[in-house]
């Protein structure tokens, strides 16, 4: 299968959705219609890294991908639109896994109502996906970043932690003494994320001063909120809502449950911070989007982060960061 070929076959599994796609993939660049303001994203997802093939599916792949680059725009309150993938390829994978990586992101575009417009295909000696990922808002006042949280604001979530670190620990282990269901829906939570669009769009326009998505854990990406917004963020580890099973698969690996609720990362909840006047209708609002909410914490004057465990003692806990995961080394 030639480059030519391969790509052929690749929009011929895409589908163009609504009128704002002008020209699709096909042509040296795509061309949208875009009114009010266009949001986007970029991620990158190299194996080895981000995920392992021993461990996922192609198809499951091609979603999670697409996943993780729309909850950056869910987070801001934005509505997915486009989206456009660069794929590395190695040797070993051929057309066969390509297009299970295209079905898999397309299956999760029409569910959103997106449309894939194109993107770039080359050789790699080791598979990598980079996402491009474009919303779109009427006006800036439809928007919510990370630099709004002001003292005195509540801290809250929604749904559950620490689903997708303990699906992680399944996958790995094979192991976690759990109901089969239950195990599966942890696999489920890991491999196959769901972007919380209706929830993001529900949130920003409902008060909330600032927001975005857990995708490194609520510890890492806590800081970032905090560091955006020039404030101190607390947070009281004993609130954190847990998905069920997850202490069960902690215990199992020898790890803290909260580890895995405030580290573990890929949850793709929303954390955001909202003025206690409008708790009420945030919570009202993130339900009716069909995302429950759990208040977790308070913004203070000061800076960065504290995480409290029993009794008010503080803790220190870590999420992801790629550049102190072991085997990287940074240039002097």
């Amino acid at each position: 299968m030639s480059e030519f070929e391969a790509l052929d076959r690749i929009r011929s599994r895409l589908t163009v959705r609504g009128d704002r796609v002008l020209v699709p993939s096909g042509d040296d660049a795509a061309v949208v219609r875009c009114e009010g303001l266009a949001v986007t994203t970029v991620d990158a997802f190299v194996e080895g890294v981000h995920f392992r093939l021993a461990t996922t599916s192609m198809r499951d792949l091609g979603h999670r991908c697409l996943a993780a680059a729309v909850s950056d725009l869910a987070a801001m309150g934005a509505k997915p639109g486009e989206a456009y993938f660069a794929v590395g390829l190695p040797p070993q994978l051929g057309e066969r896994e390509l297009l299970e990586l295209t079905d898999g992101a397309e299956a999760l575009a029409q569910e959103l109502g997106m449309t894939i417009c194109g993107g770039d295909l080359t050789a790699c000696p080791e598979l990598f996906v980079v996402v491009t990922a474009v919303g779109h808002a009427s006006d800036e006042d439809a928007l919510i970043g990370r630099d709004g949280a002001r003292p005195g604001d509540r801290v809250g979530v929604t749904g559950a932690l620490g689903g997708s670190a303990a699906g992680r620990l399944l996958l790995e282990r094979k192991d976690g003494g759990l109901d089969p269901e239950l195990g599966d829906e942890l696999l489920e939570r890991h491999l196959c994320p769901t972007p919380l669009v209706d929830a993001g769009i529900a949130l920003a326009r409902s008060g909330v001063t600032a927001m975005l998505d857990v995708s490194d854990g609520i510890a890492s990406d806590a800081e970032r909120l905090a560091e955006r917004s020039g404030v101190l963020v607390e947070i009281d580890l004993t609130r954190l809502p847990l998905s069920e099973g997850v202490e069960a698969v902690a215990v199992s690996a020898g790890l803290d449950p909260l580890e895995l609720a405030a580290g573990g990362g890929e949850d793709y909840e929303l954390l955001f911070t909202a003025p206690e006047p409008v708790a009420e209708q945030v919570v009202a609002a993130a339900g009716i989007a069909g995302s429950p909410v759990t208040w977790i914490g308070t913004v203070r004057d000061g800076a960065g982060v504290r995480l409290l465990a029993e009794g008010g003692a503080a803790r220190p806990l870590r999420g992801w960061d790629h550049f102190s995961q072991p085997g990287f080394r940074t240039s002097p």
